[in-house]
């Protein structure tokens, strides 16, 4: 019998409800593979300002460092809003310290939800793109200046950092469709030009044999709404990641059913569904706990290795879902604990492999 470490970060708003879904499903894998997981329960975000006043304590950080992976629920919330210290700053020092620099994000599209998004089924069918986001650099920690009647945000990127998140989409290319799309906005931004440089040298030095393709942000914003099929890795800083990955999310129907995995050269990855707090909905069993389980998959294949337990948590979510089972974000009236419930029994009942949520990292 296997023994892993997973450090839980519930955090915030629904993020308690979605890791004991993500949790519940982790237990019925370990009872059908003969694994131990060995669940650290830690604050995080606001609830760790209201615990000790710190959004990201020692004690955390330790479990997290010590863990072979990291589960994250969700952080913020109105609640904290004009406080010195914010939930997401613990998001974000725990992204650096863990050195998670790439941050992926699988667009999930299943046939029998295609009427459940905003496009039309023919716009979306068959969509099978991920996201590479640069998670440590740009804005998001560049030096913040606030004046009486002015503010600053630095964003800086060196050549290591781009090359790195770039080395990895271009290998995840190579093992899916070929095809970089770096997205940038190098007509205005010196930052950006930077990133089309490195890029484009990586890219003839390394990976002659993907195809790349440059679009500007504004335009990919458009183009990723128009014609969703026509892109296969989208590569891109931290701040237009954090934008094109939350309007790609909800392709598929919901924000509620992606997943992501923030992974790093060596160390714990952290996983965390894409959705945010939504404090509204906490507590009253009605979000959709579909992301924070696919997070768990991606925990299974890239954290722990363990690929057919993997297949098996995602085969299980596609099963419930070709069931009819939706959640109230779906049209349904399951609530989170419910559809937990049943995909855990769908894991333990039998395991085949689903041909969504297909990853490669190098």
């Amino acid at each position: 019998m296997s023994t892993f470490n997973i450090a839980l970060l519930p955090g915030d708003g629904v993020g308690p409800e979605v890791t004991r879904a993500a949790a519940e499903v982790l237990q019925a894998v370990a009872d059908r593979f003969h694994h131990r997981f060995v669940f650290d329960t830690q604050l995080i975000g606001g609830a760790a300002i209201d615990a000790t006043g710190d959004p990201l304590t020692q004690e955390t950080l330790v479990a997290c460092r010590q863990s072979h992976a990291v589960f994250l629920g969700a952080v913020g919330g109105p609640k904290w809003d004009g406080g010195s210290r914010r939930p997401e700053q613990g998001l974000l020092e725990l992204r650096k310290a863990l050195g998670v620099f790439a941050n992926i994000r699988p667009v999930l599209i299943y046939d029998a939800l295609l009427d459940c998004s905003p496009l039309r089924r023919e716009v979306v069918a068959d969509v099978d793109l991920v996201v590479f986001r640069e998670l440590t650099g740009g804005s998001y920690f560049g030096e913040k200046r606030r004046g009486a009647d002015f503010a600053s945000d630095q964003c800086i990127y060196t050549t290591p950092e781009i090359e790195r998140v770039a080395r990895a989409a271009f290998i995840a290319a190579r093992a899916r469709r070929g095809k970089v799309t770096s997205v940038d906005k190098a007509n205005v931004l010196e930052t950006s030009r930077l990133w089309r440089e490195v890029v484009t040298d990586l890219h003839a030095k390394e990976f002659a044999d993907v195809r790349l393709e440059h679009a500007l942000v504004d335009s990919m914003s458009m183009q990723l709404i128009r014609q969703p099929r026509a892109y296969d890795v989208i590569l891109t800083e931290n701040m237009f990641g954090d934008i094109l990955s939350d309007e790609a999310s909800v392709l598929g129907g919901s924000i509620g059913l992606a997943p992501s995995a923030s992974l790093g050269a060596e160390g714990p990855g952290l996983f965390e569904p894409v959705h945010g707090s939504a404090p509204d909905l906490a507590g009253r069993d009605r979000c959709n706990p579909i992301g924070a389980i696919l997070s768990s998959a991606l925990l299974l294949r890239y954290g722990l290795r363990l690929a057919d337990e993997a297949d098996a948590v995602e085969a299980a979510v596609e099963r419930v879902i070709n069931s009819g089972a939706r959640t109230a974000d779906l049209g349904g009236d399951i609530g989170c604990q419910a559809m937990a419930e049943r995909i855990a029994d769908e894991v333990l009942r039998s395991v085949s492999h689903s041909h969504h949520v297909q990853m490669h990292w190098g």
